[in-house]
């Protein structure tokens, strides 16, 4: 199963790097198996420093920041307890990983990681139709180098019905992040 959350690594100069990841997962979170884009900060940063947290969170907004690179100062965090790096503050849970394996043979590698740690902050809200919309919808807006611009802001009308239905304030500023970001963004090139 895939688990969208979020992930912090270590960058060169010992700085936090937050992004947002679908590792696939089991059902006991003790294994993650991470696919970062091989051009992405985080893939850089765990193949130089083997080790990282993965965050379960419910704060859409903070996910739209991260993947739309939005983020405006690093968020809160305090430091991991069993593996060099960050815990994100807004977390509701959090998992500390060490990566075993580096598939590098694919296009996006695979990187194969044992939990070693996992806490609580909170409780995870629950479910809300208009979080689930705007996790959709910022998944798309980092796809837009795959599709046309007019496909992906009809996908992005539909999923606005949930947001102006079940939204709160934070819901409904993740998604006008994530339609101002597509619709102002130039035509982009479609990969084949």
């Amino acid at each position: 199963m895939i688990l969208e959350g979020l992930v912090t690594s270590v960058g060169p100069t010992g700085e936090m790097n937050v992004a947002p990841m679908g590792p696939i997962v089991d059902d006991a979170l003790t294994t993650l198996v991470l696919r970062p884009f091989t051009t992405s900060h985080t893939c850089r940063n765990l193949r130089a420093h083997p080790s990282g947290v993965f965050h379960v969170v419910d704060d859409v907004l903070l996910l739209a920041q991260a993947a739309l690179d939005r983020l405006a100062a690093p968020p809160d965090s305090f430091p991991a307890e069993r593996v060099p790096g960050f815990v994100l503050a807004a977390a509701c849970r959090w998992y500390e990983f060490v990566i075993d394996a580096d598939d590098v043979a694919e296009p996006r590698p695979r990187m194969t990681a044992r939990v070693v740690h996992a806490g609580r902050i909170r409780d995870f809200f629950g479910f809300n139709r208009a979080k689930h919309a705007v996790l959709e919808a910022t998944i798309l807006a980092t796809r837009m180098h795959l599709m046309p611009r007019q496909d992906l802001l009809e996908q992005l009308e539909r999923l606005r019905i949930p947001v102006d239905k079940t939204a709160g304030p934070r819901e409904r500023e993740a998604f006008e992040l994530v339609w101002s970001h597509v619709a102002g963004a130039p035509e982009l090139p479609q990969q084949k």
